[in-house]
């Protein structure tokens, strides 16, 4: 039998009232789940990874990923809606840049968890 599953019947009751009466709300975990769904795509990685950097317009973030403007402004509605990046307007420009501070340390732990070393995993036959 593979060691991934517990191989025994038993409910520990105690265990799962105490984490039961922890996590978060279903709407909250919800919410949660939807933001990370954000991070899911590499464009818009891209694009927050960019706006580090120096809060840009959508003419020079489509120049820096070589992609049209029309998929920049929509992959940026998206970062609006979720809350990730803000606009300001100056003129005719509209400039973007992140939201707050949290976009960073998101981004900075899902990138310092992906550059761990890992050890060797294989399975004994």
């Amino acid at each position: 039998m593979s060691d991934e599953f517990c191989s025994c019947d038993i409910v520990h009751e105690n265990v799962i009232e105490m984490v039961r009466k922890k996590m978060p709300q279903e709407e909250k975990l919800y919410d949660l789940a939807e933001l990370f769904k954000v991070f899911g795509d590499t464009t818009r990685v891209k694009i927050i990874s960019a706006l580090f950097e120096a809060e840009m317009c959508v003419c020079d973030i489509a120049e820096l990923l070589h992609m049209t403007q029309s998929a920049i402004s929509h992959q940026l509605r998206v970062l609006r809606q979720a809350r990730l990046v803000k606009h300001r307007k100056e003129g005719k420009v509209v400039f973007y840049s992140l939201d707050d501070e949290h976009i960073k340390t998101i981004f900075n732990q899902g990138l310092e968890h992906i550059l761990e070393p890992r050890g060797f995993e294989y399975a004994i036959s």
